[in-house]
């Protein structure tokens, strides 16, 4: 195997075998040199058997360390390895290999963007809103309770930006769904901040690479991704979500956030212009 430049990530927790299979397949087929993490966080080894390929490394962690603390685990390895550019890659996302040489080539075009990511699709094909404003207490209101994002449509389409799905636009809050992250960016800023068990951390680490490079949504390609939306349906995974809440907004502010106001008008300044 030579120099591998592209890596990627995926962190498991009793993911069902066709479900991770096919994502890796994905990856592995896009005609680039490329290596792929599986982090599995579940209580067995049963998804061993499908990382058969010398490109796929397994790393079983017999625990349940939560997504960005797994996928810390592939991309402090990638950095050792002098990797330049590594995916965070869902189980549930499904996608064209060519996929990854286009993301891979707007990258190397242009060395001031930190992370990027594709317009991601409901396997209907519908647009899943991921790229956000910086959000605020009021707005994760809106946008958690159902009644709360028609009763406040316009303040919640801007949030999610949905009037900009077809344009290119350089965001701050970009969904960990589907990524790819420049890892020079990473070692300056560093990687998912592992208070976050889960939710948020997607948030917080494009937040941190948006103060000096671009964090750039990109909908020229496309991925399919399942967004079960477990906090919605699972009071679990609602009191990690609150729990996730709590510290991003204990760290950035609740109502006073300079950063938050001063990055919202400016993105929706440049938008304005486009328009």
């Amino acid at each position: 195997m030579g120099k591998v430049l592209i890596s990627a990530s995926i962190v498991a927790y009793h993911n069902p075998k066709e479900e991770i299979s096919s994502v890796i397949e994905a990856f592995l087929d896009s005609g680039l040199d490329v290596l792929l993490y599986v982090v599995d966080n579940s209580k067995n080894r049963v998804l061993e058997n499908i990382c058969k390929d010398d490109r796929v490394i397994y790393i079983f962690n017999n625990s349940n360390l939560g997504f960005g603390k797994g996928h810390n685990i592939a991309i402090r390895k990638a950095i050792e390895k002098g990797i330049q550019y590594h995916f965070v890659l869902n189980p549930d996302v499904k996608f064209d290999p060519k996929v990854i040489a286009i993301l891979i080539a707007k990258l190397r075009a242009d060395s001031n963007i930190g992370a990027l990511m594709p317009k991601v699709l409901n396997i209907d094909h519908s647009v899943q809103y991921l790229p956000k404003l910086l959000p605020s207490p009021i707005l994760l209101l809106i946008r958690t309770i159902r009644p709360l994002k028609w009763l406040f449509k316009k303040e919640y389409d801007q949030h999610v930006l949905a009037r900009y799905v077809d344009i290119e636009i350089n965001v701050p809050s970009l969904s960990g769904c589907f990524s790819v992250y420049n890892l020079d960016a990473i070692k300056e800023l560093g990687p998912f901040n592992e208070k976050y068990f889960m939710y948020f951390e997607d948030t917080d680490l494009s937040r941190r690479i948006h103060r000096k490079y671009k964090t750039l949504y990109f909908p020229d390609v496309e991925i399919l991704h399942g967004h079960r939306r477990g906090a919605a349906k699972e009071f679990s995974l609602f009191k990690i979500f609150a729990k996730s809440a709590i510290i991003y907004f204990n760290t950035y502010g609740w109502f006073f956030d300079k950063e938050r106001k001063m990055v919202n008008k400016e993105v929706l300044r440049k938008l304005n212009e486009i328009r």
